[in-house]
């Protein structure tokens, strides 16, 4: 009885009918191994209970016809322009089938071929027709068609093979693969009732009845589902088991210095979200745990309070964020929170403070917290003002730094820590695995930093579950008190005046706004606003107003230089593009404006209008656009109908579907072909479920070792014997 395993080891080249350049050309497509094929499931299947009877056809609608090949032959009207006709029968009447500058389809269609035509009927001088229909070729003769019933499976087609040959490769791998091995306990199966695996290999390829399908889907997207978490379960479990933490179990006298001293008191769901993340550092196996929240719910106070129990206890901290701008807006904030919470020495004066002037004025005196920035091109300390990158570098080393924020920069080889204790990862899904691990690689060599990964847009539970199962997980629910709810407006380039009327009205009360749009610079392919050409139109059109630009293409001190005015008040209006999206906060800023809204993601725009009304004054957020696309309408009625970020997440996930969001995560999640993490999320609850407890009671799956040897076979290494993301932290 073969395994996945087994069958992953026989190339696809020893399957009859797809040796020599067919099983080249599918190697190249990623089609490998005889698994290879057996996972290349059919895109769609024809019903031949529901085929139309050619001399039935009836006009004007669209069916599916299958018929065999009589004739085909291609001709040339005009210049440019080629005319392919073929005729067909499937033994009740005769139809033909005309396409228009595809002359591919002569090669496509030999005589004698079996094949599905779908397309619109009509009636063209007495004879049944169709214009330019979509071809599946079923057989490349009628004697060869494979007998399936009544419901014919059409594989995708893969390089320069064609589906028909495919399918009869994969019905002569069946004969030969099966039964195949199911590594799946049976009592989950039995208990989940399901199919057997062999039988829904057979039927998900070569059903009898749609019915068939539907059991053959549900079970094979069943053990998508539970590879995935396994291997999650298993990626917990040994990290637990195998890595060394560090106990920070001291008396958190900083920590609640810190909270104390704030000018307001924290929410139920922040005190809850504190003591998760220390009870986690107190333990003996090393935090992972991913914190998320509502836009403003005030999950960097958490991480901050978190950060001072590793530094109490004589542990240095790095906090890493994906941009220069994010990074800078982190380094400000939480300096601006010690401020808040007077952990700064009382005689220092305002131009020594750990916020923004400290920046600029002479150097402060010593603070409770020492901290530093470090990007590509900055690097500054709230404590020395002449510090440079190589003092920061070498104070790092000494452990005479607690807290390092940056980027990418904080993973060279050239930061070098005394001893880190801790590591909080902001916007994690725009760092990779190996990123994550270089920087906790970092610290001592006999122990394993903690890890808090935050990230400001939240998630929905199955994309969670799947992208970050081996997470312990804490969210943030509820808002500071206070806040008013952003209005938010969609308004229509029609009405465009009154946008800019809103604008100048809020400068007029000492307020700010933000003007963000898709592009940088215009596009001759693109018709959408620049940040640009909307920072020159405007400036021109508001004279009175005090305009800067910001995008990701001007050097960073030119942005910082612009976020440091704006900050300071000194422009009424900042142009744009997302390289504000996250972490930027402006409490006098009430007005976002975001210019042709339908072109961003829902999370994007939901991003977006948490930059404003972060003060005491209300905010407002207004969706200029025109949607040309029913998700572009889609996105704009759900932005105007709710503020809940968890609701708007999912929303996102439902229109841009699981393989927009997968393509950016981690390759290992690609194992899933089936299964869609919204439409069937009872079988993927059903299936985590069954794993963590299969892994509770069987750690290593020392008892399940077939099991275990296909997940490794779908998690472990890649083509270059690289470990993506399985059984490391």
């Amino acid at each position: 009885m073969p395994s996945l395993e087994y069958l992953d080891k026989i190339p696809i080249e020893r399957v009859s009918g797809l040796s020599g350049a067919r099983g080249k050309a599918l190697a190249e497509a990623r089609i490998r191994s005889v698994r290879d094929l057996l996972f290349h499931f059919p895109r769609r299947y024809i019903d031949r209970s529901r085929i139309e009877p050619v001399a039935q056809l009836p006009v004007g609608e669209e069916v599916t016809v299958i018929a065999e090949v009589l004739s085909v032959s291609t001709r040339r009207p005009r210049a440019r322009l080629t005319m392919t006709e073929a005729r067909l029968t499937d033994g009740t009447g005769t139809i033909k089938a005309v396409w228009f500058n595809q002359s591919f389809r002569a090669r496509q269609l030999t005589v004698g071929a079996e094949v599905a035509l779908s397309g619109k009927v009509e009636r063209f001088r007495g004879t049944t027709q169709m214009k330019s229909p979509d071809v599946d070729v079923l057989s490349s003769s009628s004697t060869e068609g494979l007998k399936t019933g009544r419901v014919v499976p059409i594989h995708p087609n893969a390089a320069k093979v064609g589906s028909g040959w495919i399918r009869r490769g994969i019905w002569n791998a069946l004969k030969r693969a099966r039964p195949i091995e199911d590594p799946v306990p049976a009592e989950i199966v039995s208990r989940r009732k399901l199919a057997s695996r062999n039988d829904a290999f057979n039927s998900i390829h070569f059903p009898d009845s749609m019915k068939d399908v539907a059991i053959a889907r549900r079970r094979l997207i069943f053990d998508e589902f539970f590879r995935l978490e396994t291997a999650l379960a298993l990626n917990k479990r040994l990290r637990e088991e195998n890595q060394v933490g560090i106990v920070h179990a001291g008396p958190r006298e900083l920590s609640e210095r810190f909270v104390s001293g704030l000018p307001y008191t924290l929410t139920e769901a922040q005190r809850r979200a504190i003591e998760e993340v220390v009870g986690d550092m107190a333990t003996s196996y090393p935090m992972q745990r991913l914190i998320q929240g509502e836009v403003g719910s005030g999950k960097t106070v958490v991480a901050v309070a978190a950060l001072l129990v590793a530094v109490e206890g004589g542990y240095q901290t790095a906090v890493m964020a994906p941009t220069e701008v994010l990074a800078v807006q982190h380094f400000l904030g939480i300096s601006d929170l010690f401020d808040q919470a007077n952990m700064t020495p009382p005689d220092t004066g305002p131009d020594a403070s750990l916020g923004m002037d400290s920046l600029f004025g002479e150097a402060p005196l010593e603070p409770t917290v020492r901290m530093a920035l470090l990007t590509g091109s900055q690097a500054m300390t709230n404590f020395d003002s002449g510090a440079g990158r190589p003092e920061i570098l070498e104070m790092l080393a000494q452990g005479e730094i607690d807290i390092i924020v940056g980027t990418h920069a904080l993973i060279q080889e050239t930061v070098e820590f005394a001893s880190l204790g801790m590591a909080v990862i902001d916007e994690q899904h725009r760092f990779g695995a190996e990123q994550r691990n270089v920087l906790r690689q970092k610290g001592d060599a006999e122990t394993t930093p903690d890890l808090l990964i935050m990230t400001a847009t939240p998630i929905p539970r199955t994309l969670s579950m799947t992208l970050y199962g081996d997470l312990e997980e804490t969210i943030i629910d509820e808002l500071p008190p206070g806040r008013s709810p952003i209005q938010t407006r969609a308004v229509g380039r029609d009405q465009e005046d009154r946008v800019w009327e809103l604008v100048t009205e809020a400068v007029s009360r000492g307020r700010q706004a933000f003007v963000v749009c898709p592009l940088v610079e215009d596009s001759e392919k693109i018709e959408a606003a620049s940040a640009e050409s909307e920072f020159r139109r405007l400036s021109g059109l508001l004279p009175e107003l005090a305009f800067g630009l910001i995008h990701g293409q001007m050097p960073p001190r030119d942005k910082d230089a612009v976020m440091h005015a704006f900050r300071r008040g000194e422009l009424d209006v900042l142009v744009a593009t997302t390289v504000i999206e996250v972490g930027i906060d402006i409490p006098n800023a009430t007005v976002m404006v975001i210019e042709d809204a339908d072109r961003f993601g829902l999370s994007q725009l939901h991003q977006l209008r948490g930059r404003v009304g972060r003060g005491v004054h209300p905010g407002v957020c207004i969706l200029l656009a025109d949607p040309t696309t029913p998700d572009g309408e889609r996105r704009i009625e759900a932005m105007v109908r709710t503020n809940d970020g968890f609701e708007l997440a999912q929303e996102d996930l439902e229109i841009r579907g699981q393989g927009t969001v997968f393509a950016a995560s981690q390759s290992g999640r690609s194992d899933l072909r089936l299964a869609n993490i919204v439409s069937d999320r009872d079988s993927l609850i059903a299936a985590r479920d069954d794993a963590f407890a299969l892994v509770d009671t069987d750690p290593g799956l020392g008892s399940h070792p077939d099991l275990l040897a296909e997940i490794v076979m779908f998690f472990g290494d890649d083509e270059e014997g690289k470990t993506e993301w399985l059984f490391i932290s």
